[in-house]
């Protein structure tokens, strides 16, 4: 049975109050199977809070969901914000570049929500963020390729290593080229699409390199050969992360199909490899699955 750095630390990172958080992060996250479906939900719960908030965030794990995606970006005085765009127009009060400004400045702004109304809630630090989901749910930093060293400083000084998951699309040479010894302490999960030079190579060095307790994986359409590669991320006892966020992530089998079809969209990524799902119906797929006796 695969034992990565992940699941084997996990528990020495969450046991604090949590034993059966705990234990149910370490049963799916050590043997992935179609019987045991994982949820993630896009910039949180984002139907019931401004995306990126503390409260979509909280909403997220007040529903039960397992992993919580949100996006980082860096302000002009080097603080870590969540935030999916790199500026400010579409959802906050604010405007321009994220860069340009401190975080004084931001705390500010007031945050908008799906339908563009203004909210009382603050942008969060991803600080605030990770000491809200300590103990209670996983974390998919999204965005952070590029600040994966000093979001690494901040995860040990929040004692939240092990709940949050990096990811990437370079070759597993390039990610240990770049982040070096850091990668031996942090969750690092692949990217798989139809642009991977050589995917079985690709994915091979990647078990040999660090030993990935995920990958995800994009196909446009039913016929891609992307779709076929998936038996080696199983055999290898990983998990498939698939986005049924909108049809081109995969082929078509979406979060809107789902609202009449679920079978025929969160049904087919899962007969078709998915052990993790990423979605922006979380209360809707937890639902379905928990039907299905795919989530407990």
């Amino acid at each position: 049975m695969k034992r990565s750095l992940f699941v084997t630390s996990i528990l020495l990172t969450l046991i604090i109050g949590c034993k059966d958080t705990n234990q149910y992060f370490i049963e799916k996250l050590n043997s992935p199977t179609g019987n045991s479906i994982l949820v993630a939900a896009h910039r949180g719960y984002w139907r019931t809070a401004p995306e990126n908030s503390l409260q979509a965030i909280k909403n997220s794990i007040d529903i039960g969901v397992d992993i919580v995606e949100i996006d980082i970006q860096k302000t002009k005085d080097n603080q870590f914000i969540l935030m999916h765009d790199e500026t400010l127009d579409r959802t906050t009060n604010g405007s321009g570049m994220v860069k340009d400004y401190t975080l004084d400045s931001l705390k500010q702004l007031y945050l908008k929500d799906a339908a563009g109304t203004l909210t009382k809630h603050k942008i969060p630090t991803l600080e605030e963020a990770m000491l809200l989901a300590k103990g209670k749910i996983l974390v998919n930093l999204d965005k952070s390729e590029n600040y994966i060293a000093g979001i690494y400083k901040l995860l040990q000084e929040t004692g939240t290593v092990q709940q949050a998951i990096f990811k990437g699309l370079k070759p597993v040479s390039k990610v240990q080229e770049k982040y070096g010894l850091v990668l031996d302490s942090i969750v690092y999960m692949p990217i798989v699409n139809i642009e991977t030079n050589h995917i079985p190579e690709y994915i091979n060095e990647f078990e040999k390199g660090i030993n990935p307790v995920a990958y995800e994986v994009i196909y446009q359409t039913e016929n891609s050969p992307v779709i076929g590669y998936i038996d080696i991320i199983k055999k290898n006892e990983d998990h498939v992360w698939v986005n049924t966020l909108w049809a081109s992530l995969c082929a078509g089998h979406d979060d809107d199909k789902a609202v009449d079809a679920p079978d025929e969209a969160w049904g087919w990524v899962i007969q078709n490899g998915a052990t993790i799902l990423q979605t922006d119906r979380p209360r809707l797929l937890l639902k379905y699955l928990r039907k299905k006796g795919l989530h407990r």
